[in-house]
């Protein structure tokens, strides 16, 4: 913003250019009707020369005509110096507006604020932030919840939710920029710097409550309480992830080894991260027994932020085998269900003038017979397999079938956990663009969808999953940043 004193140079620049032209034209006319005015001639008293020989009246009858002739040519002359003053000042205030205008016909005036590429680059980096500033804080609050009770961190909750609302906000005005709305450059710069407004107001909301937060924890008189509460969901997540290993091996000899792709490797990565989170909890335990606070903490913190990242991984594997489950009852009232819609469809269209059959009807019996043939061949993925369906029946339906609705739902909700993880386990290195698709889809099931809503949900879902796999597998560094959470400012180098 210019501050108040920048804007008043230019007013009083112009002020004091009109006062030296108007002091000028003074100047002028004095210096013009001095001579000539009647004061300073000579009067009947006036002195003679004592030497002429002139008689005095003669004298008198010789000058009469000159100040008649001087007083004549002061008036045109004083005119002609105004006009030309007045001339010369227009002409600076016209030039003086030509440069400064604004409207159109006027010198382009450049844009105020940093180029729209740098305002891009910035709001992506502060969506980037933001997102890990809420994720951050998501997990301190599940360690602090687990220690003091839901109704402790009430508050903290609140913030929370009040940050993540600031941060959908901001994800669903980058979706629409990144739908082209809006179109002209100078909507478009607005729209960047809200969504720069929202994210530092998120930022905000969280580092209000670090304080508090920290006081909560009490991680400063010791990390006693908190490191049990870590050693508790470390060892249950040992357990879990003998099981989910188990599982896992399953699914392939049940559902073929397409239905495990979007969790292959999880449970070695989960096993990976105990390991770490193993050494940090046995640094934090050495050093609360010696009293050194500082260490005790450090570690206490990157071994919740290991554990963290194992239940994400294991959340996966299981909820994964879940929805298969699910997928697989689904697939037969599915079939029977996408036979009934294309059973109406044909009827619209014998009953419609010229009773041709629809080319989309002959599309979905086909794509039927398809899935048909692959589920009695054998092992199959039941999550593709309703995918198929729904796709290849909406276009025709008119929702009289409401088994159709159910399986887009499992859909869009399997492919959202499934993004929401990768982009959650990888987020050193996932960039704006997998973050505000995720979003966008996220966004979608929080009404009550439509079939549309639902399908839309679940490609975007896919292509989130799909670009945040791009960037987690091209190795990149991003600058060292502040983050903002509950637990208060941490210095992070992001990297691949």
């Amino acid at each position: 913003m210019t501050s108040s004193l920048i804007r008043g140079r230019p007013r009083r620049a112009t002020g004091r250019i009109s006062v030296l032209v108007l002091r000028a034209v003074l100047g002028v006319l004095i210096a013009v009707a001095w001579p000539a005015s009647p004061g300073m001639t000579s009067g009947p008293d006036a002195p003679v020369a004592v030497g002429s020989e002139r008689p005095v009246a003669s004298a008198s009858a010789q000058q009469e005509p000159d100040d008649s002739s001087a007083g004549d040519l002061v008036l045109p002359l004083v005119a002609a110096v105004a006009a030309v003053a007045v001339a010369g000042y227009g002409y600076v205030r016209r030039t003086r507006r030509a440069r400064t205008r604004t409207t159109p016909g006027g010198e382009p005036v450049r844009a105020a604020g940093p180029p729209l590429g740098d305002l891009d680059e910035r709001a992506r980096a502060l969506l980037v932030d933001a997102d890990d500033w809420v994720r951050t804080s998501r997990e301190e609050l599940s360690f602090a919840g687990a220690l003091a009770g839901t109704e402790a961190v009430a508050p903290w909750a609140r913030a929370l939710r009040d940050a993540e609302t600031e941060l959908a906000s901001a994800f669903r005005m980058r979706q629409r920029y990144d739908d082209g709305v809006p179109e002209d450059e100078a909507r478009r710069r607005q729209v960047l710097a809200g969504i720069v407004g929202r994210c530092e107001e998120a930022g905000r909301r969280l580092d209000a409550e670090a304080a508090g937060f920290d006081q909560l924890r009490g991680l400063e008189a010791g990390v006693g309480g908190a490191l049990e509460v870590a050693e508790a969901r470390f060892r249950e997540l040992t357990a879990r992830t003998a099981s989910a290993d188990t599982a896992l091996g399953e699914l392939g000899d049940r559902y073929g080894p397409a239905a495990g792709a979007d969790v292959s490797g999880y449970v070695e990565q989960a096993k990976d991260g105990l390991v770490f989170a193993t050494s940090r909890l046995n640094e934090a335990r050495q050093g609360a027994d010696l009293g050194e606070t500082e260490r005790a903490v450090r570690n206490l913190r990157a071994a919740e932020g290991a554990v963290a990242q194992a239940g994400v991984f294991i959340d996966g594997v299981e909820r994964r085998v879940a929805e298969l489950v699910t997928a697989a009852g689904l697939v037969a009232p599915a079939l029977t269900g996408a036979e009934a819609e294309i059973a109406g469809a044909r009827e619209r269209a014998a009953s419609a003038p010229g009773g041709r059959s629809d080319v989309r009807i002959s599309h979905a019996d086909g794509v039927l017979a398809d899935v048909r043939e692959e589920v009695t061949g054998g092992p199959y993925d039941p999550m593709e397999a309703l995918r198929r369906i729904v796709r290849g029946v909406v276009p025709v339906a008119d929702g009289r079938a409401g088994v159709l609705s159910a399986a887009a739902a499992l859909l869009a909700h399997s492919s959202v956990g499934a993004a929401e993880d990768h982009i959650a386990t990888h987020r050193a290195a996932v960039g704006c663009t997998p973050r505000t698709r995720l979003a966008e889809a996220r966004r979608l099931l929080t009404a009550t969808p439509g079939l549309t809503d639902l399908l839309t949900a679940d490609a975007l879902a896919r292509r989130a999953r799909d670009l945040a796999d791009q960037d987690a597998r091209t190795p990149t560094r991003r600058p060292t940043t502040t983050t903002a959470s509950f637990g208060g400012p941490h210095t992070h180098a992001r990297r691949a």
